[in-house]
């Protein structure tokens, strides 16, 4: 039985980088500036909550944050907008970026980098908003601007990483590994139990009911595996109606794939 190509582990990297640094509306100049600015914003985000924490007392729940999905997801949101940024500098500079020379192994990293970018924020927020958040509105407006920034914004960001880029859809092999990465948070989950003494979030208590934990942990893999192909539809969609994204001036390879051009060179050289 012929194995399916969807499930094809080359599908796991990507043929051409460069739809990592190109959009379809604007000059990569522009997308990695603008990348660099969410990158700022993040920063400045966790930076702030930071010290907002150490002037209220409250400091060691710094160390706690690294517990929650939240913050997590968050973080890749920021290193994600800075690596991804100075890759689109570096290509709109020099007409290629330094992820174009990297090993096919981190290629493939990036690529499913990307994945957890434009999908994993939204079930942040879908669930913080939807289970976790209870009411009223946050009496203190800087409680309200760091909730908004992380359990809103990190939706907004994503949701210009799914439309603004060149970017192809994830192959389904990817939703394996959301799932194996939601998988692993619930091990960090249970074990900052064990070693710290709290849930970082109540419906993993299963003192509460064990039923009511294995509901939520498969309603929330569930929802990853909607979005999944939510974006992945999106994705489809918009490389249907907009097509390949702008190259840099200093690019002089045109839209010719980097496999296509590795197998064009080899050919000319056996032809010498």
């Amino acid at each position: 039985m012929r194995k399916s190509k969807a499930f094809s582990l080359q599908n796991l990297f990507p043929s051409d980088t460069r739809p990592f640094a190109t959009s379809w509306i604007l000059p990569p100049l522009f997308l990695g500036l603008l990348r660099l600015l969410f990158f700022t914003y993040c920063l400045a985000t966790q930076l702030t909550n930071w010290i907002y924490d150490g002037v209220h007392s409250t400091a060691y729940l710094i160390g706690q944050e690294f517990s929650y999905f939240t913050i997590l997801t968050y973080f890749g949101l920021l290193f994600w907008s800075l690596v991804a940024g100075v890759h689109t500098l570096v290509y709109a500079s020099k007409g290629h970026s330094w992820l174009e020379n990297w090993p096919r192994t981190l290629q493939a990293l990036h690529s499913f980098f990307y994945t957890t970018i434009v999908t994993l924020p939204f079930l942040v927020t879908i669930v913080y908003w939807g289970v976790l958040y209870k009411g009223p509105w946050f009496p203190v407006v800087f409680n309200a601007w760091s909730n908004i920034s992380r359990h809103a914004l990190n939706s907004l960001f994503a949701l210009f990483e799914l439309t603004i880029p060149a970017t192809n859809a994830p192959p389904l092999l990817h939703l394996v590994g959301l799932v194996v990465l939601l998988l692993l948070y619930l091990s960090l989950a249970y074990l900052t139990r064990a070693t710290e003494g709290f849930y970082v979030y109540d419906f993993l208590d299963p003192s509460k009911g064990k039923g009511r934990v294995a509901a939520y942990c498969f309603g929330i893999a569930a929802a990853i595996i909607i979005i999944f192909f939510l974006v992945k539809g999106l994705i489809w969609l918009r490389r249907k109606y907009t097509g390949d994204g702008k190259l840099s001036k200093n690019d002089m390879r045109g839209h010719l794939p980097v496999v296509e051009e590795y197998e064009m060179s080899r050919d000319i050289e056996a032809s010498k």
